[in-house]
């Protein structure tokens, strides 16, 4: 077991967690925070996507032990206030989700795409999202999502 000091969406926490905890398991099974979807446990579906000193990476392939002093933030952190950040409003806009299930994952690496790239061409979106897995839209309307949030951050 191993102590684990770290901010979550602003908070700082202070966990026992084994060795062997998934930072998806951490957030989900002792914080609560149910946002941080597992989808394969293979890291191949991007629906565990959280933030990790800024960073978009997939939680199911990161130790909770090897996150000590980071800073990680999930979909639960995006919006301020009970205000949908700007790029919720146009994944909603837009259509960009249908069963919701990919969405969090979506929108975790769209943001980190978006501080990196302000105004990413239709290539460079759907090049960013190839680690992310939606079976339902056809991923128009995430792409279109994107590219309008482009405009208002």
């Amino acid at each position: 077991m191993t102590v684990i000091n770290l901010s979550v969406n602003g908070k700082k926490i202070s966990k026992e967690v084994s060795d062997s905890t998934l930072l998806s398991d951490l957030l989900r099974e002792n914080l609560s925070l149910s946002g941080t979807h597992v989808g394969c446990d293979t890291s191949q579906c991007g629906a565990c996507v959280v933030h990790l000193d800024g960073n978009s990476v997939k939680s199911c392939t990161i130790l909770a032990a090897d996150c000590k002093g980071s800073d990680i933030k999930t979909i639960e952190g995006v919006a301020n206030n009970g205000k949908m950040h700007p790029l919720q409003e146009a994944f909603k806009k837009h259509h960009g989700l249908q069963c919701g299930f990919c969405t969090p994952g979506m929108v975790m690496s769209a943001l980190d795409l978006l501080q990196k790239n302000k105004n990413p061409s239709e290539e460079e979106i759907r090049e960013w999202l190839e680690g992310n897995i939606c079976r339902c839209t056809g991923y128009q309307g995430i792409v279109e999502a994107i590219k309008d949030a482009s405009s208002k951050m």
